[in-house]
């Protein structure tokens, strides 16, 4: 496949790259191999987004390679549009991976493993329930009980396990359990379950088996077998790493594969859970995985994140080892409005419209005047805007009864239009119900905007759509979608939905913006950064969604 590699190096603060740096030059590791290995039972999200920068970053920077690798040993939860779906993610966050594999692609050798295990006396099949297993575990005080199966014969596990394969069982009938340690202060040593019975039809290997390897199985034998290096996982993992190594080793795989963990990314007024997400999902909470309001890759991307802003977010982050941290949302947005403060054009949208009647100007005449695409970046040069006798404002640029500062248009007082004139009100029109639903102004043709008048000055400048023109467009105002800030450590999450994480406007944008496509960002003066909704817009209608407000409570350098 063919995309871009992102030219910066991975973050300094980093203690994965001093690992590998020290690797490299003892001379531990000749080549640098990582992996990102999603279960494909879900989209990704904002913390996959780290650990994909991570991987492919580290290897990038040591002249490594990458693998993108699926660990599908799990056919009832998986499905190939999830698999379609990271490898866009992955792709659309700029990277190129060197290999593309699925655990499944080497079930042959992982049941040959397990055999091996059985014939070293390492393995057994047992015939308990799932209850009975979990119940005999013991806790982190209390030793595990032994099955009583766990005696068998290396002879009676071999046909037994051979008998799984061939499908004479059913779900849930019998499992094989490694044979480590039911005392080990590690519960995750004491005789884990390494292969269950499920028959189900498989994304990728069809009905071809009906006995699945256990993640905590299949992972390092996967690693072990594609040669990585350094498997990067997160924090929740390092109980684990015990019984990865057990397998490698016990297992007699060639390659020895090493595990490091580090803290996941957790997130302010969201969650960072895919079963929360798939659960978001059902409940339709969210109109789907890309919903704009998700933490998930492709909401951000609908939503108008780009890659780079991604990318740079995860790198000043960092990858530390701890795993209570928990990064501020706004962070993000802070890098998303850095990114497009020089490449997205500024026009002008009225989310809000009322009516403008300029009551001097001229009916039947517009003229065109000259707007600046962004002040901050010349390069973009400028467009022709049209002005007539019918314009919109946006509705709170207008208040009968001012209040005390207020310096937009009320009656008898001046402001100046962006890109235009000064305009007076002078009086306003009301509907029955005693709103305000028209404008009387009148405008002053010497105050043009460009031509150097400084005969007086007004307090403020507003925006505006000349009216027979202004393309009709919707637009998707987005606020948290959890109102707690953690609410990743609340399993009532579903309680504390923000019913205001959506407001839906029906407004105007200059005419110019006809020709917008999905996915174009412009910056709405007052209003934020937007982006043309992928999913919704069509050629009758333009749908925007809110990516940023102008502004924010951050604090970048603190």
């Amino acid at each position: 496949m063919e995309t871009a590699k992102p030219a910066a190096p991975a973050s300094s603060n980093n203690f994965i790259k001093t690992i590998v740096t020290e690797d490299l030059k003892s001379g531990k590791v000749k080549e640098v191999v990582t992996r990102f290995p999603p279960e494909p039972n879900g989209y990704l999200h904002i913390g996959h987004a780290k650990s994909i920068c991570l991987n492919f970053e580290i290897a990038d920077e040591f002249g490594g390679r990458t693998h993108l690798r699926f660990d599908d040993t799990n056919p009832v939860k998986e499905d190939t549009e999830f698999v379609e779906s990271i490898k866009e993610d992955v792709a659309w966050l700029g990277f190129e991976w060197e290999r593309l594999t699925f655990a499944s692609d080497f079930f042959g050798e992982m049941y040959d493993r397990a055999v091996l295990l059985i014939r070293k006396g390492l393995a057994y099949v047992d015939d308990q329930s799932a209850d009975e297993i979990r119940e005999s575990r013991g806790t982190l005080t209390e030793p595990g009980k032994e099955s009583p199966y766990r005696g068998r014969s290396v002879e009676e596990n071999l046909d037994l396990f051979a008998r799984m394969r061939a499908g004479e069982f059913a779900n849930g009938e019998k499992v094989l359990r490694a044979k480590i340690d039911m005392a080990s202060p590690n519960i995750n040593l004491r005789d884990p379950v390494i292969y269950r019975i499920s028959h189900a039809h498989h994304h990728n290997t069809g009905d071809a088996w009906c006995i699945y390897p256990m993640y905590a199985f299949a992972h390092p034998l996967e690693d072990a077998i594609e040669g990585v290096t350094h498997s990067i996982c997160t924090l929740e993992f390092a109980d684990q790493r015990p019984l990865y190594d057990w397998v490698v080793r016990e297992c007699e795989m060639d390659c020895t594969p090493h595990q490091y963990e580090f803290g996941r990314l957790n997130l302010t007024n969201t969650v960072m859970s895919k079963r929360k997400l798939k659960l978001l999902v059902d409940e339709k909470v969210v109109d789907g995985w890309d919903d704009p309001r998700m933490p998930t890759i492709s909401g951000l991307r609908r939503k108008g994140f780009t890659p780079e802003a991604i990318r740079d977010f995860c790198r000043e982050i960092g990858v530390v080892k701890t795993n209570n941290s928990v990064v501020d949302d706004k962070m993000l947005e802070h890098f998303i409005r850095e990114d497009l403060k020089l490449k997205a054009p500024r026009t002008m949208a009225v989310l809000q419209p009322l009516k403008v009647i300029i009551t001097n100007y001229p009916e039947g005449q517009i003229e065109q005047l000259e707007a600046e695409n962004n002040s901050e970046n010349e390069a973009m040069g400028s467009r022709q805007i049209p002005f007539s006798r019918e314009i919109y404002i946006e509705r709170d640029d207008f208040m009968e009864e001012p209040v005390k500062g207020y310096h937009r248009l009320y009656p008898g007082n001046e402001v100046r239009l962006k890109h235009a004139y000064f305009i007076k009100c002078e009086n306003f029109v009301k509907d029955a119900d005693g709103s305000v639903i028209e404008l009387h102004c009148t405008y002053d043709p010497e105050t043009k905007s460009g031509t150097g008048f400084t005969g007086r000055k007004v307090k403020g400048t507003i925006h505006w759509i000349e009216a027979t023109q202004a393309r009709p467009a919707e637009f998707r105002l987005y606020e948290p979608l959890i109102l707690e800030e953690e609410g990743e450590e609340s399993e009532s999450f579903l309680d504390n939905i923000n019913p205001k994480s959506l407001e839906k406007l029906q407004g105007f944008v200059e005419n110019n913006m006809k020709d917008a496509k999905a996915q174009d960002k412009f910056q709405f003066f007052r209003h934020g950064y937007f982006n043309v909704d992928p999913k919704d817009t069509t050629g009758e209608k333009l749908v925007f969604n809110r990516i940023v407000s102008l502004k924010s409570s951050f604090d970048a350098k603190k």
